[in-house]
């Protein structure tokens, strides 16, 4: 299925790794041309070059911390620079320490709000204009099914990403009438770096974690990077735009609410 993301421009965040390197191949794979922005040069400079030797396109990295205020103006004028346009933001870092919540000092949920909060406030204020001229544009969040069905030691990210939710469905009211789409994706247990520091966190093996976590769910696995960037394809091309101010769960069935 043609999505009709052929020559269009994203944004992707944590494009190095984990989910975030599973949606730029996914965009990659339907023709769009990307900036990915991580911390780490040596691996978005490597994942860069296998996403253009692989599907041909075109991919700017970044190196960007995105807890810094001065950086989203200087990923987005990178697109522009490169591209001339902006149709796709995809807001995705990583996610703060985990810990019983009475054991951060305000420096940590400082960070935890600049990091999960703030850094998407400041992208999409520098995107908007862009996503306005393309007449098309499209902002995704990616956040954790924590802040919709709280886990015990992630504090942190509940938190600061339930604050991202109530955001984005404010945002997405607000750009209706620019035909931008709006909406934030709430993965469940997927396979990442993220998910071994969880299966190592405790006292118990990683194996008996991964085991107890994966009875937990329904469809009985834990995802792949590849569950969450299908559907952000669709959300972010003209087949999802009339999709707007959702919060979706990809999970497997593990969110137990009515909602």
């Amino acid at each position: 299925m043609d999505l009709g993301l052929k020559g269009k421009v994203a944004i992707v965040g944590g494009g190095s790794m984990g989910i975030g390197f599973g949606i730029a191949s996914r965009l990659a794979s339907e023709g769009t041309d990307l900036v990915i922005f991580a911390r780490r040069i040596a691996k978005l400079e490597a994942a860069a070059a296998e996403l253009t030797s692989k599907f041909g396109v075109r991919v700017i990295p970044v190196a960007a911390d995105i807890r810094d205020q001065d950086e989203s103006g200087r990923i987005v004028q990178t697109a522009i620079d490169h591209f001339g346009k902006l149709d796709i933001l995809v807001n995705n870092d990583g996610a703060p320490p985990l810990g019983p919540i009475d054991s951060f000092d305000d420096v940590a949920w400082q960070k935890a709000v600049e990091q999960n909060l703030f850094s998407v406030i400041r992208m999409v204020r520098s995107a908007l204009p862009h996503l306005r001229a393309s007449g098309s544009g499209s902002v995704l969040n990616i956040s954790a099914i924590s802040a919709i069905q709280p886990i015990a030691g992630f504090g942190l990210s509940v938190a600061t990403w339930a604050g991202l939710i109530g955001y984005a469905k404010t945002l997405s009211m607000e750009l209706a009438c620019d035909g931008i789409n709006v909406n934030t994706i709430c993965p469940g247990y997927i396979d990442t770096d993220r998910l071994q520091k969880v299966f190592a966190a405790g006292t118990e093996s990683p194996e008996s974690v991964r085991a107890k976590l994966v009875s937990e769910i329904p469809l009985g696995r834990i995802g792949s990077p590849a569950d969450i960037a299908n559907l952000v394809a669709l959300l972010v091309s003209p087949a999802g735009s009339y999709i707007t101010g959702c919060t979706i769960p990809v999970d497997g069935g593990l969110l137990r609410a009515l909602r």
